[in-house]
């Protein structure tokens, strides 16, 4: 690091290029001039020391794996951070000369000319990331049991035996071994077990986030009143939006999830896309779940089913993965609308309103 830096000074902006091991840094001045070049360590003792070498000065990175925990250590020291959204800067990776200085000095020019160009994200507390790091183990628990049943149906299928369909993850790991005879258990028998094992870890970590929700998140408690939605959605739901008061209208938060689709209009053409897939990725699987529980055969009627029912009707395929996505966005829109109104309830028929009358 340049000794440069050594100047405090409350008029630069620094672009840094979050690495695993080393982030590169690039400083410009009032004028725009690039006044140093340089590196620092990911680590918090390095980080500091960058922090004391440039008080005062705003910082721009990218959102990534070490932005959180960054971003709070610098905002933390004086810093202004601005955490820009990655899908937004199409800038820095539509070029043919990409590399971490380039990167670098794209952020801190950005966040120098404009910083609405960065769509600066909010992280949340640690805190809350550190919740929601129970619900993403959970997760990836359940992606692993699932792969594993999967292998062991495509295993024994090619031998000519068949599982019996029908039974569920949880109760896979018991009924194949009661289907299968003692030389077949055997070929599949230390991925049975994991799968058992799996299953009872998986238990436990459903017991602790409803011991969460009881204790921690009471707010979630109300949104399980909406049928389908679970505790692992409503907490994830709280965890990731962190605000009731985040959004003015509950409509907003379609859009925050990506459960929109996008628009390519120019001129007199105005074509629309595919949903944008914004947002927190398993947020979004975890409400398109829930929608398909309100549109399947065990879903209880309501309006919301009703409308994505009469979305379904035309029974192509896009129709039912639109009729989908709209319960989903739907469901989000009343799980946030749940939470802005204390007073508010759960009706599967809502009266309508008397401006709608």
């Amino acid at each position: 690091m340049n000794t440069a830096q050594t100047t405090q000074t409350t008029s630069t902006t620094i672009g840094i290029d979050l690495g695993d091991k080393s982030n590169e840094t690039c400083t410009l001045n009032e004028a725009g001039e690039i006044i140093d070049r340089g590196s620092v360590l990911t680590n918090q003792a390095e980080l500091i020391r960058f922090s004391k070498a440039n008080r005062g000065a705003t910082i721009i990175m990218e959102a990534g794996s070490h932005s959180p925990w960054i971003s709070r250590l610098l905002e933390g020291r004086g810093h202004k951070v601005i955490v820009a959204n990655p899908r937004k800067l199409r800038a820095i990776y539509d070029t043919d000369n990409k590399n971490d200085q380039r990167d670098a000095e794209l952020l801190a020019r950005i966040g120098r000319f404009d910083r609405k160009l960065l769509y600066g994200i909010e992280h949340k507390s640690e805190l809350h990331q550190r919740a929601l790091k129970i619900i993403d183990a959970r997760d990836a628990l359940v992606c692993a049991r699932v792969k594993l049943i999967n292998h062991v149906r495509g295993s024994l299928k090619s031998l000519g035996i068949f599982l019996p369909s029908g039974c569920s993850t949880e109760t896979f790991a018991r009924k194949a071994t009661e289907h299968l005879e003692a030389r077949d258990y055997a070929l599949v028998a230390p991925v049975l077990e994991t799968i058992a094992e799996l299953t009872e870890r998986i238990k436990s970590e459903d017991k602790h986030i409803d011991t969460m929700i009881k204790e921690d998140y009471p707010e979630a408690q109300r949104l399980l009143e909406i049928p389908g939605v679970g505790p692992i959605t409503a907490l994830a739901f709280v965890l990731i939006v962190g605000s009731p008061d985040r959004f003015k209208t509950a409509r907003d938060v379609g859009p925050f999830l990506g459960l929109v689709p996008g628009r390519d209009q120019s001129g007199d053409s105005d074509r629309p896309k595919r949903i944008t897939k914004a947002g927190n990725r398993m947020l979004r699987r975890l409400l398109v779940s829930c929608a398909q529980y309100q549109l399947g055969p065990f879903g209880p009627e309501s309006a919301l089913k009703q409308a994505g029912e009469r979305k379904a009707k035309k029974g192509t395929k896009i129709a039912k993965r639109k009729a989908v996505v709209m319960t989903a966005r739907k469901l989000a829109v009343m799980m946030l609308a749940l939470w802005k109104d204390p007073e508010a309830r759960y009706l599967p028929f809502p009266q309508p309103t008397k401006r709608a009358a």
